[in-house]
Formats: structure tokens, C-alpha cells, sequence
């Protein structure tokens, strides 16, 4: 995800988004562990993505 795009939700979206992220990343780690995932790169991006909203998240609860 941009940032830009990460910046535009609300504060309940991001919540949402990262309740989602973190499910994704887990079906990843498990078909990491079994030895289906193809590429480890994307733990990577999605562990980046999750910093992301969690960091914008943060920056609005703090303004409010």
C-alpha cells in the first residue's frame, strides 16, 4: 500500500486494515511453515504494511 492511500482512511478504516493486514500476514506464516509459499519477499511487504497503518494510526489518535 502507498502511503497516500494509507493517509486518506479514517481512523476506524485503519483500524479495520490492520486487523486485516495482521489475518493475511498469519495465512502467510503458515503456508510458510508448510512450505507453499513461493515467495518469502511478501512477509516482508506485508510486515511493512502493517507498520505503515499502525504508524498513520497512531499520528491520528495522537492529533484528535
Amino acid at each position: 500500500m502507498k502511503i497516500k492511500e494509507i493517509r486518506a482512511l479514517g481512523v476506524n478504516e485503519l483500524k479495520q486494515k490492520t486487523a486485516e493486514l495482521k489475518e493475511e500476514f498469519f495465512r502467510l506464516k503458515i503456508r510458510q511453515a508448510s512450505g507453499q509459499l513461493e515467495s518469502t519477499a511478501v512477509l516482508g511487504r506485508f510486515r511493512k504494511d502493517i507498520a505503515r497503518v499502525k504508524t498513520v494510526l497512531k499520528e491520528k489518535e495522537e492529533g484528535n
